[in-house]
């Protein structure tokens, strides 16, 4: 590690009081920040790097980009800093609001110390600023991160130097976007629709996004863009930021009169919920910035960069047996137990049993909260004759849990009504008949945490099903009187690591009604997202395919339902089911006792191709192209060195004209040459003359130039159909 102190015009020095103008780069991305020597950073370039620059070329990029004096504001206008402050001038949102019982409500902060730190070895580096105000009484300490893949991420720490408290509003960190950037694109959703695409012009004013959800939210903006016009998967330059939270959060695209564009991001903190006392610190969620030449380059630096993480899954991601569906509340030893022997029989590898298992639980009116096993459905030794079915069946066996939730009908709840999350005098209203149990109660955390690691160590649990199924609604402690989404938010993060640390090798799902704490803060702390509970394959097509945005396929659970699904009744064949769910760690989430010979030999196939590409799908990078107006949609893995890929077209609407052109295959390289065969186990029905190409049924051999380029004819298919096209490069 080296740690260079840089003075104004770029030369190394021995001070750190002036660090001038930093230049943070990797894989193709820099960071330019100016440190001025009495004010907070702020970045005179985020983009393309443009690669090494002197300290000559450092200061005139600073220098260049300073406007002109138009506007009718302040005699010296300065600069929109990382945390933007009332005192320069800036009058759109603040980065910091707070104050000292109405006093001390407009900081300025000067910096004290500035450290950049570089590896020689390894791309990118990090900035960190300290800073004070010796009037408002608070110290501010700003760490700018630029991570090997690209990704930029900022985190703020604001200490109260006062003798009385001081009551933090909000702190929220921003990064600047250049005025081509016309345009907003972000995520909204519901309940088993999540993550929906939406596009406006960036105009002037502040679109904000808040989740007040005291969870990540179905309809969170996940990342919010500002981009170029008609910006698209391999088109447009587009800059991202994501907040890595799971409680409440803000996310903010805001256009000012003077000119300046800017991404905010930062926790949502509600009234009065963050007052530090003398001596003590706030410390902000990570807020990650991703730039890139297309939608696809901005997911690729999140998906490298969660890759690289020393505890990301490198297993193979087995093949999921989840029984809800299936199931439900009706639990029977002599209804599970065939269920093992049919999950075994067509190649799955982890077999979950759901919600039901516990206490009185026979719906979802009682029992949440009393982790034991209902003696009256499992007892008697009829729990561990299940697991060791499981096991000897060669699977892992999982359970769900829903650790922060209680039903007023159970046993934890009539016993400690002073546990539940409330304002005082009054429960929140129920949602699911439940209501929230409150983790900073170190009894209750301490209940849920040694019930659960003794499930674990008991019955040898691989997996947890970790759910989180209502929003959180005056979500207050009982102990302080005071807002508690908060610190709720840290009290699950502590459980889920306390967890993990007493169950080494326990993995670790998020559900949350589906898909609503989808989020890289709760992904530090578990193995996958449960992307929705839709498996309905038309609609999770789309879920996955904007989930993909922020997260690799390996992460995101992907399962193969029955053939009516259970949230919108639509009817679809097997194989778009179960080729849905191969982009992605897939499961089965159907009654198997129903499923038919034929079916059960189909679906063992599509298990057993899942198996053969689960390692390009879950290393590679991923390419989507919408083709034919969106009416076909593409999506793709590429191998990190291009020697292989995988391709899935799907047919989603009946487009205009007929058949459907050539579908470029891009991201191989252009110089080698390749094989291009059918794929999937459904590969064979489709060579039919009077739907395939030509050059179907033997394959094709064609450099990467000719297929990025000219592309291939596919079969005609029929609406919510796919095909699959594995490509090889020839030794």
């Amino acid at each position: 590690m080296r740690t260079t102190l840089v003075d104004v015009d770029g030369r190394q020095g021995s001070t750190a009081h002036h660090v001038g103008r930093v230049r943070l780069a990797a894989s193709g991305v820099a960071l330019i920040i100016e440190v001025p020597e009495d004010a907070l950073p702020t970045v005179v370039h985020w983009g393309a790097d443009p690669g090494p620059l002197s300290g000559e070329d450092l200061s005139a990029a600073t220098r260049s980009n300073r406007p002109p004096f138009a506007s009718n504001g302040v005699d010296a206008p300065l600069p929109v800093a990382l945390l933007p402050e009332g005192w320069t001038g800036w009058t759109g949102t603040p980065g910091i609001s707070g104050h000292r019982r109405g006093a001390d409500w407009s900081p300025r902060f000067q910096p004290t110390s500035v450290i950049v730190e570089t590896r020689e070895d390894v791309p990118g580096g990090h900035l960190e600023i300290h800073a004070a105000d010796a009037l408002t009484c608070l110290k501010l300490s700003v760490r700018i991160e630029m991570l090997p893949s690209g990704l930029v991420r900022l985190r703020a720490t604001l200490e109260n130097t006062g003798a009385t408290p001081y009551t933090l509003d909000a702190l929220q960190l921003a990064l600047p976007v250049p005025t081509r950037a016309d345009e907003v694109l972000d995520l909204a959703g519901r309940w088993s629709k999540e993550r929906v695409p939406q596009c406006r012009a960036f105009t002037v004013g502040a679109h904000t996004r808040e989740g007040r959800h005291g969870r990540t939210g179905a309809d969170a903006a996940t990342l919010l863009i500002a981009a170029e016009a008609g910006v698209d998967f391999d088109r447009g330059d587009a800059w991202g930021m994501h907040v890595a939270f799971s409680g409440n959060h803000r996310s903010i695209a805001e256009r000012a009169f003077t000119g300046e564009r800017l991404l905010y991001g930062g926790e949502l903190l509600l009234p009065g919920e963050v007052e530090l006392e003398p001596s003590e610190s706030y410390e902000s969620p990570w807020v990650y910035g991703a730039y890139g030449h297309g939608l696809d380059e901005v997911a690729v630096r999140f998906h490298d960069y969660l890759r690289a993480r020393p505890a990301h899954p490198r297993t193979a991601r087995p093949v999921v047996m989840n029984v809800w569906e299936a199931l439900y509340f009706e639990h029977d030893l002599a209804r599970v137990v065939p269920l093992v022997e049919l999950a075994s029989r067509v190649g799955v590898e982890r077999f979950v049993l759901d919600d039901g298992w516990f206490g009185s639980r026979r719906d979802d009116r009682s029992g949440l909260g009393d982790w034991t096993i209902a003696e009256e459905i499992w007892g008697d030794g009829r729990f561990e004759r299940l697991v060791s079915a499981v096991k000897d069946h060669g699977m892992d066996f999982g359970l769900w849990f829903e650790p922060e939730m209680v039903n007023l009908d159970s046993d934890i709840a009539r016993a400690h009504p002073e546990w539940l999350l409330q304002v005082p005098g009054r429960l929140p209203v129920e949602a699911r008949h439940q209501q929230v149990l409150d983790l900073t109660h170190p009894e209750a955390f301490e209940h849920i945490r040694s019930s659960i690691v003794a499930l674990v160590q008991r019955y040898d649990i691989d997996f947890i099903k970790w759910d989180h199924n209502r929003d959180l609604v005056d979500a207050g402690s009982t102990r302080t009187g005071r807002a508690g989404v908060h610190a709720q938010t840290m009290a699950a993060y502590r459980l889920l690591d306390e967890i993990r640390l007493a169950c080494p090798g326990l993995e670790i799902e998020s559900c949350s009604s589906g898909g609503a704490r989808v989020d890289l803060g709760i992904l530090e702390r578990t193995d996958r997202v449960w992307a929705s509970d839709c498996i309905d394959p038309h609609e999770r097509q789309q879920i996955q395919r904007w989930t993909a945005q922020l997260l690799p396929p390996e992460l995101v659970g992907s399962h193969i339902g029955a053939e009516r699904a259970h949230t919108t009744g639509r009817k679809n064949d097997l194989s778009f089911r179960a080729a849905t769910a191969l982009f992605g760690s897939l499961g089965v989430e159907w009654d198997l006792s129903i499923a038919t010979a034929a079916e059960l030999d189909e679906l063992s196939s599509w298990i057993a191709f899942y198996k053969q590409t689960r390692q390009l799908v879950h290393t590679g990078r991923v390419v989507r192209r919408s083709l034919e107006g969106g009416d076909v949609w593409m999506t793709a893995a590429i191998a990190p060195d291009q020697s292989e890929a995988l391709y899935q077209v799907v047919l989603r609407e009946r487009p205009v004209t007929w058949p459907l052109g050539a579908v470029r295959l891009p991201g191989l390289r252009p110089t080698a040459r390749y094989r291009v065969r059918p794929a999937g186990p459904d590969a064979e029905s489709q060579i039919d003359p009077r739907i395939h190409p030509g050059w179907w049924g033997e394959g094709l051999i064609a450099t990467g130039a000719m297929l990025g380029e000219i592309g291939v004819q596919i079969p005609a298919l029929a609406v919510d159909h796919a095909v699959h096209l594995r490509v090889e490069e020839l030794s």
